[in-house]
């Protein structure tokens, strides 16, 4: 008999191999119902839940004209009865869409079951490193930035979860003040101790003010130093702005040789200053250097009344 002739028994066949089909993909997919019934049973009895993580502060706990130092700190709660491990971080600075400084911590720690933890995120801004690369980002200028930290943990049930997290701000490039002295005044003139006042003038070159707070310097006079000092010393110099301060100085005449007749004969001989100022800013605390190479000071003539002139000029 020929294969037309069992017709009944193909289409048996067929409507069997589909009934088996129906039957197990409405087995599965019961399988999957009672899975999916069973981890949200699990969920709710003992309390899974996806971690929480936001910026909480960002700090400057160094910045000078080298780097800055940042730390970001980042709070995270843990709702689950277990710890949860904190597997990697991922951080990313940014400004104006160009990347600063990228990095990765891995096995950043544990978070403690039904608890919170705050976790620093250290990062080290190089300035050289980023002026090299963006000619455009210039000494004493803002930059604004963009902070971005993906933080990668592992929860039960959920498996591995990415938390990401951004936060904007702004960032110094800090350049030193420039400073000039513009006299000398002598309180007290002698041989053995000479008292004077330097006035000097200090200007910020950045695009922030600078609270002066203290200073310290030495001051040499062709090549001799006449004194050095820590004092403090309260100012504020506006952005791009200008200051005069006086600070007191004291120094032995006869310790300067040559230098001293040079100056009385009207010659004027070199002198330089160094040192530091102490000094807040709307990003925190920083020290930064003053210096002054070079220069010539001078004694001025007396005056044409008659009178002495005891100021000492300066160029």
């Amino acid at each position: 008999m020929s294969s037309s002739d069992k017709p009944g028994l193909v289409e048996r066949d067929v409507k069997d191999k589909v009934d088996d089909k129906e039957d197990n993909s409405g087995f599965i997919d019961k399988v999957k119902g009672f899975i999916h019934d069973i981890g949200e049973k699990i969920e709710e009895t003992i309390g899974f839940g996806k971690p929480t993580a936001d910026v909480a502060e960002i700090h400057l706990p160094c910045i000078n004209l080298d780097k800055a130092e940042i730390v970001v700190d980042v709070l995270i709660k843990n709702p689950n009865p277990v710890p949860i491990p904190l597997v990697d971080i991922d951080y990313l600075i940014e400004s104006d869409g160009r990347k600063l400084i990228s990095g990765l911590i891995p096995d950043a720690g544990t978070i403690h079951a039904h608890g919170e933890e705050t976790v620093k995120i250290p990062v080290t801004l190089i300035y050289d490193d980023i002026k090299s690369t963006y000619d455009d980002i210039k000494p004493g200028s803002i930059i604004p930035y963009r902070l971005k930290v993906d933080l990668i943990v592992d929860v039960p049930v959920f498996g591995r979860l990415t938390l990401p997290l951004e936060k904007t701000g702004e960032i110094p490039i800090p350049y030193k003040p420039d400073i000039d002295m513009e006299k000398i005044h002598f309180e007290r003139f002698s041989w053995e101790e000479t008292i004077a006042v330097l006035h000097l003038k200090l200007e910020n070159k950045n695009d922030f003010d600078l609270g002066l707070n203290a200073l310290d310097y030495e001051v040499w006079l062709s090549e001799v130093s006449i004194g050095s000092a820590e004092l403090e010393k309260s100012a504020k110099i506006d952005k791009n702005g200008i200051s005069y301060i006086e600070i007191p100085i004291s120094f032995r005449p006869k310790d300067f040789g040559s230098a001293l007749w040079d100056m009385i004969r009207g010659r004027g001989t070199g002198y330089s200053m160094k040192g530091h100022i102490n000094v807040d800013t709307p990003f925190g605390a920083m020290k930064l250097p003053i210096s002054k190479e070079g220069g010539t000071t001078r004694l001025k003539k007396n005056r044409e009344d008659g009178g002495d002139d005891d100021d000492d000029e300066v160029c």
